[in-house]
C-alpha cells in the first residue's frame, strides 16, 4: 500500500531529479521551443517541494492535488497546465483514501494521462509528453522500474518523429532529429517514482 508520505517523498524526488536535469531540459528545447521547459520547471517543482514540505497533505490524492495546483500556478507556457493536470486529475481519481494500492494507482494515473491528453489534443507518436507517459502507465501494472524504463524508452523514441503537437510542430520536418523535451521530463516523473520505490522497498525490508 502507498501512503502520503510515499507520494511526498514522490514529489520531492522529482523536483530534485528536475533540478539536476534542468539545464539538459533546455538544451533540449532550444531548437525545437521556447529554451525555457527545464528553468521553468525547475521553478514549479521546487515550489512544489517546499509547499508539500509547509503543508503536509494527509492522503495520497491531496498530495497530488495540491502538487498539480501549484504547478499551474507557478508554471509558464504549456507545462504547466500540462504537468498540473496530469497531477490533480490523478489525485481526485485518488479521492480521500489514506493508503491507495499500487494497481488504483496506475488507474488513477491513466485517468491523468488521459486528461492531459484530451487538454493537449495529442496522441502518442505525436512528439509529446504523452510519448513518454503512455508507455509508462501502461507499464506501472508490472513493476514501477518497468515503468521507468517505458518511460525513457519512449522520451529516446521521439528523436526520428516530426512533431504533429505543441510549439515544435511549427518547425515541420525540422523537428526531426531532436528529442522531445517534454517526454524527457515525464520520464524523470518515472525516474522519480521507480527510486521511490526501491527506497520504500529497502525500507520496509529492514523493518521486517
Amino acid at each position: 500500500m502507498l501512503d502520503a508520505d510515499f507520494f511526498r517523498r514522490w514529489m520531492t524526488a522529482a523536483a530534485a531529479a528536475v533540478d539536476r536535469e534542468a539545464d539538459r531540459l533546455t538544451e533540449l528545447d532550444s531548437p525545437i521551443g521556447d529554451a525555457d521547459h527545464g528553468s521553468n520547471l525547475q521553478r514549479g517543482f521546487t515550489a512544489v517541494a517546499a509547499v508539500i514540505e509547509k503543508d503536509a497533505p494527509a492522503t495520497p490524492g491531496a498530495v497530488l492535488t495540491l502538487a498539480g495546483r501549484q504547478l499551474i500556478s507557478t508554471v509558464g507556457g504549456a507545462s504547466g497546465p500540462l504537468y498540473g493536470t496530469l497531477l490533480r486529475r490523478t489525485g481526485k481519481a485518488l479521492g480521500d483514501a489514506a493508503e491507495v494500492e499500487e494497481a488504483a494507482f496506475a488507474d488513477a494515473l491513466l485517468t491523468g494521462v488521459d486528461a492531459v491528453a484530451a487538454l493537449g489534443g495529442a496522441a502518442p507518436g505525436d512528439k509529446t509528453m504523452l510519448d513518454a507517459l503512455v508507455p509508462a502507465v501502461d507499464a506501472l501494472g508490472t513493476s514501477f522500474a518497468a515503468a521507468r524504463d517505458a518511460a525513457r524508452e519512449g522520451a529516446l523514441a521521439t528523436t526520428p518523429l516530426q512533431a504533429r503537437k505543441g510549439r515544435a510542430s511549427y518547425l515541420g520536418e525540422r523537428s526531426v532529429g531532436h528529442q522531445d523535451p517534454g517526454a524527457t521530463s515525464s520520464a524523470l516523473l518515472f525516474e522519480a517514482l521507480a527510486e521511490t520505490a526501491d527506497a520504500n522497498n529497502t525500507s520496509e525490508a529492514d523493518r521486517g
